[in-house]
């Protein structure tokens, strides 16, 4: 007996038997059972189900709220806590969640009926040539038949991703980040000293300085860094400028609905669809804003994802922030 059958556990193999030869050649069969508990990860983060939202009860209720009245002799951040709780008192009437599915008890993107058909039949032909019925030359036919669907689908959802890339570049990068074998954490980095952070609250606090390094303490005019769209929506007739509701709206309709939602529980995707509901309480707070200087606490919170781009990983100034003028611009915009 050449072949070995390694268990951790001596109650976890059992029933151990050869079942004769495979086909035509010398290799036997060994059929054995497996006792024990299949572990199921189940994964239980949930996020929101837009394909099952009623957009149109969303519009109706976010209409019947009096923005005028409520946000009347507030500040800044009682405006924005009171804007974010009656858009998240709606969603949670209209916006349905589901649980997201684990990685491994998820079909792969490019899988479709017709693969998954040629997939059952590859299967079904190895067990009737394991059993004898069909002849090793027409299950390798079949098998041969089920890669060239499996290349010919991935070629074709490839193609497709990348045809729409500007138009859906989470697909696009959800695929790539499939394709790698693990998953690398941030090494660890070089602060200002030369010292090496290793934890990740010192990462973090490396990753911040360098980060504010970007920005001088130099004040400047607001109009400066302010969207071209909302710059073009901005009058001044011998007072402080003025936010119209048309220049709000139009920036809210080049949101990008693909991405995910941030820190505020408020998904990209709500305001696109409610753009014309939502512009008129928005220009309130913006203009409050712009008066008084005061920005809400979850305008400062932002999910930041460092990306290594050259040089050392160690080194955060020469291998995260090379460009650290672009870097700055799109922050402000």
């Amino acid at each position: 007996m050449l072949d070995l059958l390694f268990a951790n556990r001596d109650e976890l193999v059992g029933d151990v038997v050869v079942a004769g030869h495979l086909e035509h050649s010398d290799h036997e069969i060994i059929e054995f059972s497996r006792f024990g508990e299949i572990r199921r990860n189940i994964n239980k983060t949930f996020t929101l189900d837009f394909q099952r939202t009623d957009f149109g009860l969303f519009r109706r209720l976010i209409q019947r709220v009096p923005w005028e009245a409520a946000l009347k002799n507030k500040g800044v951040q009682e405006r924005w806590a009171c804007f974010k709780t009656e858009i998240l008192r709606a969603q949670e009437q209209t916006v349905p969640v589901c649980q997201k599915m684990s990685r491994r008890g998820k079909h792969p993107a490019w899988m479709d009926k017709e693969v998954s058909k040629e997939l059952r039949n590859k299967k079904r032909m190895y067990h009737l040539w394991k059993e004898g019925q069909v002849s090793q030359e027409v299950f390798k036919g079949v098998a041969r038949a089920c890669r060239k669907k499996i290349r010919e689908a991935k070629a074709e959802f490839e193609h497709k991703i990348a045809t729409f890339l500007k138009d859906n570049k989470k697909c696009f990068y959800k695929y790539i980040n499939g394709k790698r074998k693990g998953k690398t954490n941030l090494c660890s980095l070089l602060d200002a000293g030369g010292n090496l952070a290793t934890t990740d609250e010192e990462k973090a606090e490396v990753l911040n300085a360098c980060f504010a390094s970007v920005f001088s303490g130099k004040a400047s005019c607001p109009q400066d860094n302010c969207p071209l769209g909302l710059v073009d929506g901005i009058r001044e007739q011998n007072g402080p400028p003025i936010i119209q509701e048309e220049a709000v709206k139009e920036l809210l309709s080049c949101l990008d609905v693909h991405k995910s939602l941030g820190p505020d529980g408020i998904h990209p995707r709500v305001i696109r669809e409610l753009e014309d509901e939502l512009a008129k309480p928005l220009s309130i707070i913006y203009q409050q804003s712009w008066l008084t200087g005061e920005v809400p606490d979850d305008w400062k919170l932002a999910n930041v994802t460092p990306i290594h781009k050259k040089g050392g990983v160690e080194d955060v100034n020469e291998g995260y922030f090379d460009n650290r003028r672009l870097f700055k611009m799109l922050f402000i915009v």
